[in-house]
């Protein structure tokens, strides 16, 4: 179903062929991301991503806008905790112009004195703008709970101080060290031949060596006490998310996690929305999410509330926390799960850029690729009680973490509340 070819240098290149689209998506996938910095240098990945847009000797910063643009495309990139991505979606004729803008954006940006100087001040403005807005930031307080003192813990667009000392040589350094063709993944989807993927790349990349792979620090849990991290503003509405230690990418149980996360939250069937929205009218916004790593993961639950309706929100999140440890879910709520969990990757597998990420990230971080049939099967076998053993699992006291924003008065209770929560 999908190609793939790694070239002498360790270049690797996926594809998947998909004849009946007008479009092809392209992504350069680089093994790095957040959690591969240090706190003297946070921030330089996404620093570097920005920077590559800013061009190359051979692409100015508008010839790389204009050329995908200019032909109906789109063209983005973003930095994560693992990875960063530079992808472009266009008609299928210009699939080699795009291939080669993104590896020579990527792998010759120029790194200019001026673009940095103004693109520092750009990125200092997006981290203010992110502490601005309770529904970003809070997702930052809680991260710093959950990995106290680890990369995973502190902001991908870095702190104010790490970026304003970052220099070109940093930037530089960075580039070498991460840039390179053992660490790069290929990844395209749509009306292509993988031969013609294949030929353009070698004819970019194959001349260029091979550096070191470099690893990150691995996580263990934090045995800190503190478990709650309250930021008081006077704002109009209560921002809170609550968050359990969950599963690592590549966990056999992940296809139930995702499951449970359609139950309790995932859409306007979920339990969650149900109770809170509903039923009692307590909150406009409440929903779950999950996010995994290497090596860890969360399970996330965010809501924002009216200031006074916190307490019983709160409660009653935990409360449906609990019910879901001790009972089992209905038949129907599985059925439902399983039927919309298959259902949302069918159709994003139809698009040819969703195709891409789907491809791409799994085979930069794990070598390996996820298989449709493979997950509709295992699914399939999940049952109520799995879901159940693995509520019980995550879903303990000692896993719990909390993050407020907002003009709280009541710190005492809230401290005690989760500290209490078994």
């Amino acid at each position: 179903m999908y190609k793939k070819t790694v070239l002498n240098n360790g270049t690797r290149i996926i594809t998947h062929q998909m004849p009946e689209r007008e479009s092809v998506s392209v992504g350069v996938w680089i093994k790095a991301g957040g959690r591969y910095e240090s706190q003297e240098n946070k921030g330089a990945a996404h620093f570097l991503e920005h920077l590559c847009f800013k061009g190359s000797p051979k692409y100015s910063c508008r010839q790389i806008k204009e050329s995908i643009e200019g032909v109906g495309g789109s063209l983005n990139g973003f930095t994560s905790e693992e990875v960063t991505c530079y992808f472009a979606k266009l008609p299928r004729a210009y699939l080699d112009k795009a291939i080669d803008i993104l590896l020579d954006m990527t792998t010759n940006a120029r790194l200019n004195y001026r673009d940095i100087e103004k693109e520092r001040f750009v990125i200092l403005e997006e981290i203010k703008m992110h502490k601005d807005i309770p529904q970003s930031y809070i997702h930052e307080l809680l991260d710093e709970l959950m990995w106290p003192g680890h990369p995973l813990g502190m902001p991908i667009a870095g702190f104010e101080r790490s970026v304003s000392r970052i220099r070109r040589k940093d930037l530089v350094l960075f580039q070498k060290e991460y840039y390179h063709p053992a660490n790069l993944v290929i990844a395209a989807c749509g009306s292509l031949k993988h031969n013609q993927v294949i030929g353009k790349v070698e004819s970019i990349l194959g001349k260029k060596t091979s550096g070191k792979r470099v690893e990150f620090r691995t996580f263990l849990q934090s045995e800190e006490k503190e478990k709650v991290k309250i930021f008081v503003k006077d704002t109009q509405q209560t921002q809170m998310a609550l968050g359990w230690y969950g599963l690592k990418r590549n966990h056999p149980d992940r296809h139930k996690l995702a499951l449970l996360h359609i139950v309790l939250g995932a859409n306007m069937s979920s339990r969650l929305f149900n109770e809170i929205r509903e039923k009692r009218g307590l909150a406009y916004s409440i929903a779950t999410s999950i996010k995994g790593f290497v090596d860890t993961g969360v399970f996330l639950v965010q809501a924002g509330v009216d200031n006074e309706k916190l307490d019983v929100v709160l409660e009653l999140i935990l409360r449906e926390m609990q019910k879901i440890k001790t009972i089992n879910i209905s038949e129907s709520e599985l059925h439902r799960a399983k039927e919309f969990y298959i259902g949302q990757l069918h159709l994003g597998l139809e698009d040819t850029l969703e195709h891409m990420f789907w491809l791409g990230e799994p085979y930069l971080v794990l070598n390996k690729t996820h298989n449709l049939k493979e997950i509709v099967a295992q699914v399939a076998t999940i049952n109520r009680v799995q879901i159940r053993a693995l509520c019980q699992k995550l879903f303990l006291g000692e896993n719990l973490r909390l993050a407020i924003i907002g003009p709280i008065k009541k710190k005492k209770e809230i401290y005690e509340r989760i500290n209490n929560y078994k």
